[in-house]
């Protein structure tokens, strides 16, 4: 069991939640003030996407991030920054005729998903370590070796630390690979990433078998979809891991109640405590994770 639990906050995402809940940031100030009000509520690590001010759509817009990050850093809470560098996957094919792109498709080299970790060097960012069938219809994440390798190394370059997500078995075993190959500095950190169709099921088991593989000195942490966010905390924790929790992955507190940033990490604080650990602060995060302060 981990008794000095990191908790990311997950804020906003990319996916089609916006009509979904009030609560989903969509402007840079709403995402910062949410990241916000989450490390208040004792959130150690907030995990950034941003989107579209106008439509709601993920995005990629350095400017977009640039606003978001010199918000929190502005601000009078400490937290750990966390970006995604994961846009930039997205393969739309038509199930007829699979050598056309469909509307949705955003698909460029792992280098070219990273000009906002270049410019503004957050503490962290993703690196998403497969390829992947994302959900129903002919949406494919695409994420291939050479542009894993090409993009692991140039955020060691940039001096950033790397949490490589991992949404299935084979994405494990290529991400222990960039360990071994010494693209993913010390302490190699993993966000095992459950519940997302058609990767690995939110499953206990089958989360306890990819812990079993993680390489000795890993800092590590899970989450899982919806209703099963707060219960996989306490999975995480008992097998000594740390947790993700926001409205990335699920916008509800209970059955029929939205609901905020906060509000989920309080809920996973409560979980946290009650189970007779603690919440890392930020300063203990950095400790975990061998971050300077920036």
């Amino acid at each position: 069991m981990n008794r000095n639990v990191m908790i990311t906050c997950a804020l906003t995402g990319a996916g089609d939640t916006v009509s979904r809940s009030e609560h989903v940031p969509v402007t840079p100030e709403q995402i910062a003030e949410s990241g916000i009000a989450a490390a208040r509520a004792g959130a150690t690590i907030v995990h950034i996407h941003v989107r579209d001010p106008e439509t709601g759509v993920g995005s990629r817009d350095v400017a977009l991030y640039r606003e978001v990050v010199e918000r929190i850093r502005a601000s009078d809470v400490d937290v750990i920054v966390n970006t995604t560098a994961g846009m930039g996957g997205d393969l739309v094919l038509d199930p007829h005729d699979p050598t056309t792109f469909l509307d949705g498709t955003d698909l460029v080299s792992g280098v070219d998903r990273l000009p906002h970790v270049e410019e503004l060097r957050p503490d962290i960012c993703t690196l998403d370590c497969g390829s992947l069938n994302f959900g129903e219809g002919s949406l494919v994440y695409v994420s291939t070796p050479d542009m894993l390798r090409e993009g692991a190394k140039r955020i060691q370059e940039l001096g950033v630390r790397v949490e490589m997500e991992i949404f299935d078995t084979g994405h494990l075993w290529f991400a222990n690979t960039l360990v071994e190959e010494g693209l993913i500095d010390a302490p190699a950190m993993y966000q095992l990433c459950m519940g997302i169709p058609y990767g690995a099921p939110a499953d206990p088991q089958t989360l306890m078998a990819m812990v079993n593989q993680l390489p000795e000195g890993a800092v590590w942490a899970s989450f899982a979809l919806g209703p099963m966010q707060m219960p996989w905390v306490a999975q995480s924790v008992l097998l000594g891991g740390h947790v993700r929790v926001g409205l990335e992955d699920n916008l509800y507190l209970r059955k029929g109640v939205k609901a905020t940033n906060a509000q989920l990490v309080e809920q996973a604080r409560t979980i946290v405590e009650a189970m007779g650990a603690k919440v890392a602060t930020p300063d203990e995060g950095r400790e975990i994770l061998q971050l300077a302060k920036r």
